[in-house]
């Protein structure tokens, strides 16, 4: 995986230079377009009532970039300058000062929009057609290196290549055997061993074709014996199985493919749900309770055994402690800190809070604020505090100048930070959504491109030390642990950098690239890195963000669910809508972190994630309109968490006297000192504590 990004990072560089020249020409031709557009000399009452792009319709191939220039058009068919909006859906299109570059393939539309002084509102919708590019090479692999005997099977996988180095995601792959007689192979890859001899398979993806050679060999297995069968487990916990085949004098035959697949017995009275268990090769996981016989296939011998599976039984009641209702702005992340006076404090961010950020004392279960900090910003997304809680940072995005940043918070008097710095150079000036701090280094995220590393040594005078931009990609978060940094960067997935592990020879001066994990959903928005308390295995928690349910049965509540969330206006009878989301977190095996493998997800149906924390094998996740959701981590994992009873506790925050009343919106979740603390969008700061079960919850 780290050699393939490497090759493909530097293919993307080299691309961005032609990139470049291209981008430059559609930049001038939609420039030329617009300055033929008149900039002054309407009346009032000649207002804009439509728009008109050049061109008015986009085919592109995915990396190209090309520039769209908007005009206004009056009444009375006058042709104008406009300040225009110009988006597209994140997932496809990257849009930035007129000029889209194209992320995936598929059919969409930019949408333009233009606001008259009197507040009318014209829109046009743009067509884009975005194509993959053309497939130069098509690298072919046998599962695991197996070997392949007469009567046995194994898959073979085809990897499609583009000329920039990019991947295809689900390349359409034809597959042949140029020796039937000796191995088949079916439209999935399945290889089958027919008799003994040489093969050869074929995969060919839009008329590039790549071959493998095999060796079909006899297939001498007289018994096969299953090994690791358990008594009993609980559901979520991970069987390791082992299928161990022997020749007529009893010696061990390795690398024989092996077939795994299991049957259910439900508990009298239960009906079967559709999937019960899965398996992946030899490793068995169960969702729900009952006996389950697990076969093992390999050529003509067979071998199964039987064993129960208990419920997991870890619910604890979520006892609530106390609330610091907001309900004037939209809360947002936040961070609880021991004060240097002994006392507990949090400090919480806001949307639409004319740059405002509040101090919050939750040593007892009365929250109460005692202080707020007001920097020039429409949004203070981001609070986070030090690991010795000297300085705390605190992100800005909507100045009034433009000019955002980073701000430095003295905590030297908790209870009334001081603003010690603010730092907006180096890109910043862009927004800042999110920033970590260490003891000396902050990673603050400019922009959304890249993130700028700042030595706070000195918190009056921040200095900047490095930096590291991804080539062609969103960035949203930053997770900094033992010299490596983590990051969101939504359709690349997972970047990790060295700024300090110093394996790869990095430093924070010096950012070195060590691997890459694209998600399958494009929307990677956050990470938190984390070692298992119980199995000593480098797990990271990724979750997307996906700020609509588009195709879904249930898309949401109606109009007014995108994400300018706004109080009931009684007025109008406009707003008062809750966002709707959809998404997951994905738990990838960080152990080699040049070949890191995703292993299991946790999955609630109808919501959509948002910050992650991970402490003493729980997670801590805010699930957005699912509420704050308590998850068991313990031991190996693997398949959908949610629905193998590790679930330990879930606390929606309904408020009737929220900013948008009763509608649960959890953004962060950050256990301290034997408390959980949550914040919600629309209800404040929270905080709760697991009860400790004295006796069986049934």
């Amino acid at each position: 995986m780290a050699k393939t990004g490497m090759l493909g990072l530097a293919a993307r560089r080299a691309a961005a230079v032609c990139f470049a020249a291209a981008v430059l020409a559609a930049w001038l031709v939609g420039a030329g377009a617009a300055q033929e557009a008149q900039a002054g000399g309407r009346t009032a009452d000649d207002p804009v009532v439509a728009l008109e792009a050049t061109p008015a319709r986009l085919v592109m191939r995915v990396g190209e970039a090309a520039a769209v220039g908007v005009v206004g058009v009056t009444r009375s068919g006058m042709r104008v300058e406009v300040s225009v909006r110009l988006v597209g859906p994140r997932s496809a299109v990257r849009v930035r000062r007129g000029v889209v570059t194209a992320v995936a393939a598929g059919e969409y539309e930019l949408a333009a929009t233009y606001a008259e002084p009197d507040g009318e509102t014209v829109a046009l919708a743009v067509p884009v057609t975005i194509d993959w590019p053309a497939v130069s090479e098509v690298r072919v692999s046998v599962e695991g290196g197996a070997r392949l005997f007469a009567g046995t099977a194994v898959g073979a996988r085809a990897e499609a290549v583009h000329g920039d180095g990019t991947r295809r995601p689900r390349p359409q792959v034809a597959w042949r055997s140029e020796t039937p007689g000796v191995a088949s192979v079916d439209r999935f890859g399945r290889v089958a061993g027919v008799a003994p001899g040489a093969a050869r398979i074929v995969a060919s993806v839009e008329g590039v074709e790549a071959s493998v050679a095999l060796e079909v060999e006899p297939f001498g297995g007289q018994s096969l014996e299953l090994e690791g069968l358990p008594g009993s487990v609980r559901t979520g916990d991970v069987v390791r199985l082992r299928a161990v085949v022997r020749d007529g004098q009893g010696a061990v035959l390795e690398g024989v493919p092996v077939e795994w697949s299991h049957r259910y017995e439900a508990p009298e009275g239960v009906r079967a749900p559709s999937a019960a268990a899965q398996m992946r090769d030899a490793s068995f996981v169960a969702d729900v309770p009952g006996l389950y016989t697990v076969v093992a296939a390999a050529g003509p011998l067979a071998a199964k055994g039987t064993f129960e599976v208990l419920a997991r039984d870890v619910f604890q009641q979520l006892e609530i402690l106390g609330q610091g209702r907001e309900q004037r702005v939209r809360t947002t992340d936040f961070w609880v800190f021991e004060g240097r006076d002994g006392r507990d404090y949090a400090l919480t961010g806001a949307k639409r809070s004319d740059g405002h950020g509040f101090v919050w004392d939750v040593t007892g279960p009365n929250i109460f604020k005692t202080d707020s900090i007001q920097v020039d910003a429409r949004s203070v997304n981001d609070m986070k505090v030090s690991p010795d809680a000297r300085y705390a940072t605190m992100t800005r995005e909507g100045a009034s100048d433009r000019r955002n940043g980073l701000v430095v918070l003295d905590l030297a008097d908790p209870a009334h930070p001081v603003i010690a710095s603010e730092v907006s150079g180096y890109g910043l000036t862009g927004g800042v959504h999110n920033a970590f701090p260490t003891e000396t280094h902050v990673y603050a995220l400019a922009n959304g491109d890249k993130y700028v590393i700042l030595d706070v040594s000195d918190l009056y005078n921040p200095r900047y030390v490095g930096e590291y931009d991804h080539p062609d990609s969103r960035l949203h978060d930053v997770w900094v642990m033992d010299g490596l940094a983590y990051s969101a960067e939504w359709g690349n997935g997972l970047v990790v950098v060295d700024v300090g592990d110093g394996r790869w020879g990095g430093s924070p001066e010096n950012p070195v690239f060590v691997s890459s994990y694209p998600l399958p959903t494009g929307s990677t928005h956050a990470v938190f890195p984390y070692v298992s308390k119980s199995t000593g295995r480098h797990y990271v928690f990724v979750g997307d963000e996906i700020m609509n349910r588009r195709g879904l049965a249930w898309e949401g509540p109606g109009p007014g669910r995108g994400s300018y969330q706004l109080p009931y206006d009684p007025q109008t009878g406009m707003h008062g809508v809750p966002l709707a989301t959809q998404g997951h977190v994905q738990i990838i095996d960080f152990s080699d972190p040049e070949n890191p493998e995703m292993i299991a997800r946790y999955e609630v149906p109808e919501y959509g994630t948002h910050n992650i924390w991970v402490e003493d094998d729980k997670l801590y996740q805010a699930y957005y309109e699912g509420g704050l959701r308590i998850v068991d981590v313990s031991g190996d994992l693997m398949g959908n968490l949610y629905t193998q009873g590790r679930e330990i506790a879930v606390f929606k925050p309904f408020d009737p006297a929220g900013y948008i009343p009763n509608s649960p919106m959890t953004w962060s979740a950050m256990p301290f000192k034997g408390r959980v603390f949550f914040s919600d969008t629309n209800s404040g700061l929270w905080s709760a504590r697991l009860v400790p079960r004295s006796r069986p919850v049934s």
